[in-house]
């Protein structure tokens, strides 16, 4: 008894869903509608790059110069600054470096003994210090192109810069009425 009212209860829900297929069916949900389609050219009336700006920040040593005209000579050969002894100093200086052997000394047995170099010059140093620095990058990601198309301006983004004419995509489809789901017409 079971089974026979289960098969009834099938055979009822099954008659009903076919009424409801049924009734839904119109003539324009059974007509394909073929998109016209056509390219063309439109006229490029403006092209506005879009930037990305990319901030980066690294590290740089930064050093203040020094200016030599403040601080007072260096001697960097470690010799003694020599005053101009004129000709006969330096016809003496000459007539002593003759008789100076290779071991240091003179020819009477006293040995040479030279002054050690003065280091009493101030040493140049740099004032130097470890300072972030900022960098800005700009590069273009889109190109806001407005053109015009039979008398009607049209903005658009686009991925790089058409030139002055744009290829479009131009369809032409028909108004059928109202579509399913829309409460009202245009």
């Amino acid at each position: 008894m079971k089974s026979a009212s289960l098969l009834t209860l099938a055979c009822l829900l099954g008659s009903a869903a076919f009424m409801v297929c049924a009734q839904d069916g119109e003539v324009r949900n059974r007509v394909v509608i073929v998109e016209n389609v056509k390219f063309d050219y439109a006229q490029v009336l403006n092209v506005e790059p879009v930037f990305q700006t990319l901030r980066a920040t690294r590290t740089e040593e930064h050093c203040e110069p020094v200016s030599t005209r403040t601080l007072a000579p260096v001697n960097v050969t470690g010799e003694e600054p020599q005053e101009d002894k004129g000709r006969f100093g330096r016809f003496m200086d000459s007539v002593r470096s003759i008789f100076k052997r290779e071991d240091g000394t003179t020819e009477e047995g006293a040995p040479l003994v030279e002054a050690p170099a003065a280091n009493n010059g101030p040493l140049l140093t740099r004032d130097c210090r470890i300072i972030p620095v900022g960098r800005e990058f700009r590069r273009p990601i889109a190109y806001d192109v407005d053109y015009v198309y039979k008398g009607t301006k049209y903005r658009s983004r686009l991925p790089e810069d058409p030139g002055n004419r744009l290829k479009i995509r131009v369809s032409i489809t028909p108004w059928t009425g109202a579509e399913p789901g829309s409460a009202a017409n245009p």
